[in-house]
């Protein structure tokens, strides 16, 4: 049993067709509108497809994707529990066949597991110049950090089982941000992700997207940003150390270990207060135990890279900024996963997080 649920922020007749299309084709199943506040010039659009069967829920306002679908999966929950979600998009991406494709797969998983199936789209055809760079860049991104890989990191049409919505629930973002964030939380909360290929629809080069490529992408790419942020501090302070403690010594490991440790300082403060914002849940100690323990690992790297490089003939300074490049996204996966996750008793070690993401190189 499953509802699909719908957001929709000022749709047009391609709504109507699909749920038109849907009671067709699959008459017992609920659908569920979300209104995301499209305003009294769409009232048409949503009566219609009332009419056609669907409950529709409205927002007063406009408050994103993220808290449209929240919105949708309270009302499933409550009403028909026990049901699982397909979620679709309202802008004729998403075909009736795909969503009874997706739906069918929810039938095949094992009892109680908890997963999010994902239906991905193969890219070939005509496709919007930004929409397969966005994708592109994103599922770069999501492999790099999460050791997954993911063909189509921003699609709309996910299956949900019953047991799965809960966890949907309590992820944060209201916007478009909300999907990206609930595939990165996905393996660190034992959920998997199952893939479905899905044909590639786009229509009107996308004109009818509400995706904001610079302020959506902003958003989606938050975490990340606000690491980089911090990193690029830490590695300022790290270099101005670096080469002051060489010309001082002429000695390269101390001038390693005694930059590293006040860069480490200050990007542990960071970190923990305002990038990896849960990181406030760890408690002090533990988590300056597991800094430390990381610390070493990327320190014992660093030196490593860095003597390979210049016994190979590399100034120092371009030596340095390879070799944070190299290992940016690897601290960036442990830490958040790690360090500053209030549950990570469970997950593997420092150690183990990096022999890994070094067997996977990006």
């Amino acid at each position: 049993m499953f509802a699909v649920l719908i957001p929709a922020y000022e749709p047009d007749l391609r709504l109507v067709a699909l749920v038109t299309q849907l009671e067709a084709t699959l008459p017992d199943v609920p659908v569920v509108i979300v209104d995301d506040g499209s305003g009294p010039d769409y009232c048409g659009v949503f009566a219609v497809a009332a009419a056609s069967g669907a409950v529709i829920l409205t927002h007063e306002r406009n408050r994103g994707k993220g808290a449209a679908l929240r919105t949708g999966f309270a009302d499933i929950v409550a009403r028909l529990p026990g049901y699982g979600v397909v979620t679709a998009d309202c802008d004729g991406q998403h075909t009736h066949t795909d969503i009874a494709r997706i739906s069918a797969r929810l039938d095949t998983l094992p009892p109680g597991q908890r997963c999010v199936v994902l239906g991905c789209r193969e890219f070939t055809g005509p496709v919007p110049a930004r929409s397969r760079l966005g994708n592109s860049v994103t599922r770069v991104l999501f492999r790099s950090i999460t050791r997954q890989d993911v063909p189509d990191t921003q699609t709309g049409l996910r299956a949900f089982p019953a047991i799965t919505l809960p966890w949907a629930l309590g992820i944060q973002g209201d916007r478009f941000d909300y999907e990206f964030r609930m595939l990165l939380l996905a393996r660190q909360s034992g959920i998997s992700l199952v893939t479905v290929p899905i044909e590639t629809i786009y229509t009107d080069g996308n004109g009818s997207s509400h995706f904001r490529p610079l302020v959506d992408s902003l958003r989606i790419y938050a975490p990340l940003v606000r690491f980089a942020g911090s990193s690029l501090l830490a590695f300022g302070v790290d270099t101005a150390m670096l080469l002051l403690l060489n010309w001082l010594t002429g000695w390269l490991l101390i001038a390693v270990v005694g930059a590293r440790a006040v860069s480490a300082g200050v990007n542990f403060v960071v970190n923990r207060r305002l990038v990896f914002r849960r990181g406030r849940e760890v408690p002090l100690r533990s988590a300056s135990l597991r800094y430390l323990s990381l610390a070493a690992l990327l320190l014992a790297a660093n030196y490593g890279v860095l003597t390979a490089l210049t016994d190979a003939g590399t100034p120092l300074l371009l030596a340095k900024v390879v070799t944070e490049a190299a290992l940016f996204l690897a601290s960036y996966s442990i830490q958040r996963t790690i360090v500053f996750d209030p549950l990570s008793g469970s997950h593997n070690s420092p150690a183990q997080m990096l022999v890994r993401t070094a067997s996977h190189p990006v």
